[in-house]
């Protein structure tokens, strides 16, 4: 789990529109104004600071993505992957495999560099996930 964050409050004007467009988003969410906003002007920032980064809305919450592509989650597993099993460019292994251009996947790899924890809590969600469908599905991970 990501550790708690410090909070910090600022005061800020906005037009009318933006903030009729924020309740309603927020209304539509069932969350708060303020966690609404949080969550943009942080993907906002974050896709500013790596051109190329996305967020994607799903069943398990919002994620980062590669414009065009998959998931940086997606992308670094497999690097991590490719790296324990020994390849010599663990980049390159995976572009080849992923059809990806190399950087695309140095896209991913950049940012996962600067939030770690946001896509290491996102493998371990999609891996716990997976275990639970074989449970239930009744198939045998060693076989």
């Amino acid at each position: 789990m990501a550790k708690a964050k410090r909070i910090k409050s600022f005061s800020a004007r906005f037009s009318a529109d933006v903030i009729d467009k924020l309740e309603a988003h927020s209304n539509r969410l069932g969350e708060s104004k303020a966690r609404v906003a949080e969550r943009l002007i942080d993907e906002g920032l974050r896709v500013e600071e790596f051109p190329g980064i996305i967020f994607r809305s799903g069943p398990t919450g919002r994620r980062a993505g590669i414009a065009g592509g998959p998931d940086v989650w997606e992308v670094i597993r497999d690097l991590k992957q490719a790296a324990s099993e020994g390849a010599k460019d663990p980049i390159k292994a995976v572009a080849i495999v992923a059809g990806l251009d190399r950087s695309k996947i140095e896209l991913a790899a950049a940012y996962y560099a600067a939030h770690p924890e946001d896509v290491d809590d996102r493998i371990r969600m999609e891996a716990e996930s997976a275990e639970r469908l074989r449970r239930a599905l009744g198939i045998d991970p060693a076989a």
